[in-house]
């Protein structure tokens, strides 16, 4: 399979069938930039970002890795947490904004690579397995899904979905989306 703009189109319109966040995705992906951005949140909105990152996969995650993630992420202050997205919101590259993030307790890149979604979704995409593995099958990512990303393997990820966004002419978004549907599919 090769994806095109027609392809991603194709699977944008079946997302919604398979993905039961999909409406409050939508609602977050276009409230939360310029709320991050005016730094006029509260607790639960950085929050919902760390509870998406495995909540979306329904199950897919061990209950017990994913709660870990959130309750080692809860040991957070709210003051730090505002200041890492405070910087992250003014850095200037991924590498940049993930060294603000990652300082966070239950923040790696993973997780972090969400939050920069959130923040920038014209310009960033999470990562994981799932979508890695679906690039890698497609032809557009070599190499195995790491045990533990680094910010170097984000650099390498992002590069490829962003080659492959503007091929297909598309938003990132949209394309997490079309892959979100390849990969259910797979």
């Amino acid at each position: 399979m090769e994806l095109s703009a027609d392809l991603v189109e194709e699977k944008l319109r079946a997302y919604p069938e398979i993905q039961p966040l999909s409406t409050v995705e939508s609602e977050h992906i276009e409230l939360l930039p310029k709320t991050f951005a005016d730094g006029d949140y509260g607790w639960r909105d950085p929050e919902w970002v760390v509870q998406w990152y495995g909540r979306r996969f329904l199950g897919a995650v061990p209950n017990a890795d994913r709660r870990a993630v959130e309750d080692a992420y809860d040991e957070n202050d709210y003051e730090a947490v505002h200041e890492a997205i405070s910087a992250a919101v003014d850095a200037d590259g991924a590498d940049n904004m993930l060294s603000h993030l990652t300082a966070l307790s239950g923040v790696d890149v993973q997780i972090g690579s969400a939050f920069c979604q959130f923040i920038d979704p014209e310009r960033y995409v999470v990562i994981d397995e799932r979508q890695w593995s679906t690039l890698r099958a497609l032809g557009e990512l070599d190499g195995d899904y790491p045990a533990s990303p680094t910010t170097s393997d984000y650099a390498r990820y992002l590069e490829a979905y962003r080659a492959l966004a503007e091929r297909c002419e598309c938003s990132l978004w949209d394309l997490y989306r079309a892959i979100w549907v390849i990969a259910e599919e797979r």
